[in-house]
């Protein structure tokens, strides 16, 4: 006789028979209760921005530990921690001139990590970088991020070249995760710990977009006056709403992987 299935599995087997468009409307919808949701429990929204940081930490921490265990870097993408180290390093170098915070040191921390990460690729576990699969061209990222930070940058009284560096590190950080993106389509199997990771990136993407937005909310526009005029206020909500788009879709199919039982993610054709 077949068990009773629990509350959570019988609205997650009705999630998964609703088409596409129902699926994204819901997405839209639990993405908003959990903004009404951090808004009421998390009383300084700062928090949110840390948090964000501690979990892309994290993320970096389980690669870590995959590549000191398993001894391999099957499934990663060098071009994606490139990216990533770049505006780390960006970024850092503004908290330096412009704000020295909690911020700086959590930064140093993830760069640190990061550039790690990027030598075992690069030289201890270089057989088994999947190179033909990381094929996604940086500077199709890279080079658009350079014009639009000169094109819409902040307009504080801050030297250019720091407003422009500002600018970078906050596009780039949107597009950082592609290439990752594209190993994992072109390989359509995520092993766990590579998994893992990148579902800690859409955590940490979505606690930093709920940072802004609701900063946005509490202060009631004040804050995008506060970031300048120009585009570069909405430029900022802009890239943070993005990057944590780009992530969904991978997201979802995590945890449907996870309530599924099953230790290895498939990606079904045309998913990220």
């Amino acid at each position: 006789m077949k068990g009773t299935k629990s509350p959570i599995q019988a609205v997650w087997s009705w999630v998964r028979r609703q088409p596409p468009k129902v699926k994204a409307f819901l997405a839209v919808v639990s993405g908003m209760a959990a903004l009404v949701l951090l808004r009421f429990i998390v009383h300084d929204h700062d928090n949110l921005f840390v948090a964000a940081e501690a979990v892309h930490s994290i993320g970096i921490c389980v690669l870590i530990y995959k590549l000191m265990k398993e001894k391999t870097c099957a499934g990663l993408s060098l071009k994606s921690q490139e990216l990533t180290a770049i505006f780390l390093a960006v970024r850092l170098y503004c908290s330096f001139v412009m704000e020295y915070d909690i911020h700086t040191i959590l930064d140093l921390a993830t760069l640190g990590t990061t550039l790690w990460v990027i030598f075992m690729i690069r030289f201890k576990l270089r057989a088994s970088y999947m190179e033909d699969k990381d094929n996604f061209a940086p500077y199709y990222v890279l080079v658009p991020c350079v014009v639009l930070a000169v094109l819409i940058h902040p307009s504080t009284s801050h030297n250019i070249l720091n407003r422009i560096s500002w600018a970078l590190c906050v596009y780039l950080e949107a597009v950082s995760v592609l290439p990752q993106l594209r190993v994992m389509q072109n390989t359509k199997i995520v092993e766990p710990f590579t998994a893992h990771y990148v579902f800690a990136l859409g955590v940490a993407r979505f606690l930093s977009c709920a940072h802004w937005v609701l900063q946005v909310v509490d202060t009631r526009g004040r804050l995008l006056v506060a970031l300048g005029y120009g585009l570069w206020p909405s430029m900022v909500l802009i890239s943070e709403i993005v990057q944590t788009f780009i992530l969904a879709d991978f997201c979802y199919y995590y945890v449907k992987s996870v309530f599924g039982g099953q230790l290895v993610l498939r990606l079904p054709s045309g998913v990220v």
